[in-house]
């Protein structure tokens, strides 16, 4: 029996290939819904529920059938279009159906109930990817980013999510890992066969460097993935009626915060998301800083310096009418000792702009003059390596990165034990070691457990 037979014989018996069924769209009323299906037989369980049953079983791979879905009495639910792919040429590599009927939530529903009443059950989350893992139609790297495209907050973010779905990282690791699997091959056969004449084998102290450089920049780029994918808080701070709001709300592109003349309007700090450079931003516009008699108010300016403390970046906005005042200074400079701080110079529609300090940026948060070359200053602080090419491995996974780490510090032991002339059995296990990890990177090596805290994550049409 092939290593593939075997594979899916054991899945068989775990009961992995069971018919399963799921909502694919949001479940919400739309135009289309789209109800996906997959597993043992499931061809054959869904024809009779289908206008045109033998057209339905005798479908090649890819065939789109109109029809009517019925219900197990012949009534009908809903006009529909079927999908039908053949294994292993789907998504999950096994024989899937794809209804596409329409959104209406009752023929959701119906439908649904349909399909688990006549063998099917509700797919778990991320089910159908964890069987294209599991018949190796994906490596986890490629897995992980199908999850990744579908949680993308931003274009760049789906951009990279893609390149790792294309193997980016999997191309990797395999690279790295082919290199330390040739070393160890040699070594074993040295201690197998001592009877051998194979010549002393020894471990090359430059291959052993050259992948711990490799594998620290790999997991150098978890930070780049984790900014363009959970994004990063940047606050706006400053004096009372300084323009902080009116900054916001063009920011965020829509009147959030109120913007009014008198001192102090803004008590709460108000929050929205958007986009910078392909970095998506949660955005604060906190309570003008001042010391206040006002309970509320300085409840606000309580809530707004825990925002500051916790943000990736702060905007401090300066009122040009008024200039910088000590308060100004001394609060930029406490800033800037905990979290890089951009000052914005506002209010350059009405005052000179020549008189804007150096280092500070000129806007009008009421025209929205220069404030281009703010949301500039601001990209290129919270941007990570602006020139990574849109082709290197980029990672966005805590479970990559953890096992990336434990291979450096398998291969560090490498190095020591070559550098100290360590009997190369003894170096070998820190070599096998670093293997290992990188195995289950890509799922060459893992475990149950692994697999169902990692797919547990999706949606439950994926």
């Amino acid at each position: 029996m092939s290593t593939d037979e075997k594979t899916t014989a054991d899945a068989d018996s775990d009961g992995v290939h069971d018919p399963i069924a799921a909502l694919a769209t949001p479940y919400a009323q739309s135009a289309v819904a789209v109800i996906r299906a997959s597993g043992a037989r499931v061809i054959e369980l869904i024809a009779p529920l289908f206008s045109r049953p033998e057209k339905l079983r005798d479908a090649p791979r890819y065939t789109i059938m109109h029809g009517r879905f019925q219900d197990r009495d012949g009534r009908t639910i809903d006009e529909v279009l079927v999908n039908v792919f053949r294994a292993p040429h789907s998504y999950t590599g096994e024989d899937s159906v794809e209804i596409n009927s329409h959104g209406s939530l009752p023929v959701i529903e119906r439908i649904l109930e349909t399909l688990y009443s006549s063998g099917f059950r509700p797919a778990e989350p991320g089910e159908f990817t964890l069987r294209a893992f599991l018949t190796g139609k994906l490596d986890l790297t490629r897995a992980e980013a199908v999850n990744e495209i579908i949680r993308a907050r931003s274009d760049r973010a789906r951009s990279l999510a893609m390149n790792r779905l294309g193997g980016s990282i999997e191309r990797a690791i395999d690279s790295v890992k082919g290199r330390l699997v040739d070393i160890l091959a040699r070594v074993e056969i040295q201690l197998d066969y001592p009877e051998e004449d194979t010549g002393e084998v020894v471990i090359p102290p430059e291959v052993i460097d050259e992948t711990i450089v490799r594998l620290e920049s790999l997991v150098a780029t978890y930070r780049i993935g984790r900014v363009y994918q959970e994004g990063v808080r940047v606050a706006i701070a400053g004096r009372t009626n300084a323009g902080k709001s009116s900054l916001f709300n063009l920011f965020v592109r829509e009147d959030r915060s109120i913007v009014s003349d008198v001192p102090g309007t803004t008590r709460d700090y108000i929050e929205a998301t958007t986009i910078i450079d392909g970095v998506p931003v949660r955005l604060f516009d906190t309570a003008g800083l001042r010391v206040s008699e006002d309970t509320i108010e300085t409840e606000g300016v309580r809530r707004s310096e825990s925002i500051l403390g916790a943000a990736d970046l702060v905007v401090y906005v300066v009122d040009g009418i008024e200039g910088v005042v000590a308060d100004d200074e001394r609060r930029v400079e406490q800033i800037a000792d905990r979290v890089p701080c951009v000052v914005a110079w506002n209010k350059i529609d009405l005052v000179d702009a020549r008189v804007c300090p150096a280092g500070y940026i000129g806007i009008s948060a009421e025209t929205g003059e220069n404030v281009e070359a703010l949301r500039a200053a601001i990209a290129t602080r919270i941007t990570p390596e602006r020139g990574v090419a849109d082709g290197r491995p980029v990672i966005d996974s805590v479970r990559q990165k953890d096992l990336i780490e434990r291979a450096l510090a398998a291969l560090r032991e490498t190095k020591v034990g070559v550098d100290a002339g360590v009997p190369v059995d003894a170096v070998a296990l820190d070599l096998q070691e670093a293997i290992r990890a990188l195995g289950e990177i890509t799922g060459e090596v893992t475990t149950d457990d692994i697999l169902d805290a990692m797919f547990s994550g999706f949606c439950v049409g994926k």
